[in-house]
């Protein structure tokens, strides 16, 4: 995955497994801050994606973190709305940021999302403090 300005590989991280991969989660701690750096569910809408999204939470809470986040794409409003709901905020947009990642770091990120064909440019970060 391409996301601020780097690659990385989701597969490398910590995470937890639903069922028989119904679902996925990853994550880093760093510094005292947990970045999710992917999040598959499916089927959607049973609750499987919010069970791995509170296991990562509370394994962030239990390793001391202040604040969780993730970044997603403009086109991306599911997950926006999705992560809004749960308690996660807006806290920056990097306007232009996967044009960036598309040039430079990973060619092959397409330039517009087949199912609602807005185009994929900027980089949206969400966070969420832990108490």
């Amino acid at each position: 995955m391409a996301a601020h300005g780097e690659l990385f590989f989701p597969a490398g991280h910590d995470g937890f497994v639903a069922g028989d991969w119904a679902g996925l989660v990853t994550y880093r701690v760093q510094q005292g801050e947990c970045e999710i750096t992917l999040l598959e569910a499916d089927p959607s809408g049973v609750g499987i994606g919010a069970a791995l999204l509170n296991a990562v939470l509370a394994r962030a809470r239990a390793a001391g973190c202040g604040r969780a986040w993730l970044v997603t794409t403009n086109d991306n409003v599911h997950a926006l709305g999705w992560y809004e709901r749960r308690g996660f905020t807006v806290e920056a947009v990097h306007a232009g940021a996967v044009d960036r990642a598309r040039a430079t770091l990973k060619p092959s990120i397409p330039t517009r999302n087949p199912d609602n064909g807005l185009a994929i440019s900027d980089e949206i970060v969400l966070t969420m403090t832990l108490a």
